[in-house]
Parts: C-alpha cells; structure tokens; sequence
C-alpha cells in the first residue's frame, strides 16, 4: 500500500507521460493483462486510457487492472489510470 507522500512523486513522474496502452470496448482481455504485466515488470509504472467506447466503469476496470496485475493504483483522473508495481531492481526511489 502506497502512502499519500509516495502517490504524489508517482503523479509527478507520470504528469507529462502518454498512456501505453488502451482499454476500449473490448474490456480487460487476458492478452491485455499479459501485456500490462510485462510493461510493470521493465518500467514499474503505467499510464492507462480508457477510451469512451469501454462499456464499464473507470473504478471497476481499475480495480480490475490492479488485482489482475497485483499493482496498486496510483490515480484515476478522468479516463486515466496510473498504476505501479515496484520490481525486484527498484527503479524508482520513493520517499
């Protein structure tokens, strides 16, 4: 569990990030999943677009997300998730 401190530097990480990937009207497929899990696994940290033709929830897919890739989740701004997943080398300090 990520402390509000610690949110915030993930946030200004990710401020002037594009998202690297893309939820749309299929949902969360198992492909997706594996592809999330990859990233996370190189770069411990994600921006995620949900496009308007996603026929569920921002929350719902986002807690999805997290418990499928065991991330938390960092920030759910409009149709915009940020999740992290800390790797064994630790590429990102946190406070």
């Amino acid at each position: 569990m990520l402390s509000g401190k610690q949110k915030r530097y993930l946030r200004s990480l990710m401020n002037e990030e594009k998202a690297v990937a893309q939820i749309g009207k299929e949902g969360i497929s198992l492909n997706l999943i594996k592809t999330l899990d990859n990233y996370l696994k190189v770069h411990e940290i994600m921006k995620i677009q949900v496009l308007k033709t996603c026929p569920f929830e921002i929350k719902e897919i986002a807690l999805d997300v997290a418990a499928q890739t065991k991330s938390d989740i960092v920030q759910i701004i409009g149709r915009v998730i940020i999740i992290y997943r800390p790797s064994k080398e630790k590429l990102i300090k946190l406070p």
